[in-house]
């Protein structure tokens, strides 16, 4: 079985949503053994967004079961669709395949962006009506390789308010996503284990063959 890396690394000089605080490192030696301290927030590089992060009393990560993380996926190339939306009658063509997955990639070639300030502009975005859609199947998460489910200036985040009231989670950041195969195959995102987790940093992976 092939694994695939699906995650950026993690260090002081990444993309972060415009207004959060980069990660600290500090390099210590503690009795002679190096250790790092880092300060980050939860939702730094590859990372999951869970229902209490918009839905006030939703579920936090640690309260999901650990299969929440891990199922069937697919991939969908939407590079072409930069500037615009994924409309609902783009989403239709994949249907019989999104009926028998867990979890959608949506590649949009924007990891290509990442640290630049172009990365956090003109990505293609989900309408509501198309995100209204998605919820009807079993899924168990969507991610993306881009900085956010709705356009950065749109802080009323109408498409991370219609799927986590749904209890389907989102993985931002992603990269990688063009070393994926047409077919379906096994993914996996697994968040650090942290009390009431509104989010963390995940090392998403796909699994193939």
């Amino acid at each position: 079985m092939k694994i695939i890396d699906l995650s950026h690394i993690i260090n002081p000089d990444i993309s972060v949503f415009p207004g959060t605080e980069k990660p600290v490192f500090e390099r210590k030696e503690i009795e002679g053994y190096p250790e790092v301290k880092i300060t980050m927030y939860t939702h730094t590089a590859t990372h999951m967004d869970a229902p209490i992060h918009i839905i006030k009393g939703a579920r936090t990560l640690d309260e999901l079961p650990i299969d929440r993380f891990m199922g069937k996926a697919i991939v969908i190339d939407c590079k072409h669709l930069a500037g615009k939306n994924i409309t609902l009658d783009f989403l239709k063509q994949f249907v019989d395949k999104i009926k028998n997955i867990e979890f959608i990639l949506f590649n949009s070639g924007w990891s290509a962006k990442w640290k630049t300030d172009a990365y956090f502009e003109n990505f293609p975005t989900l309408t509501q009506e198309a995100a209204t859609w998605l919820t009807q199947f079993k899924l168990k998460g969507i991610g993306l390789d881009s900085i956010s489910l709705d356009p950065v200036p749109d802080l009323t985040l109408p498409n991370h308010k219609i799927v986590l009231a749904k209890e389907i989670l989102i993985i931002e950041n992603m990269t990688n996503l063009d070393s994926l195969p047409n077919e379906e195959f096994i993914f996996q995102c697994f968040p650090l284990k942290i009390e009431k987790a509104d989010g963390s940093p995940v090392r998403a992976v796909g699994m193939v063959g």
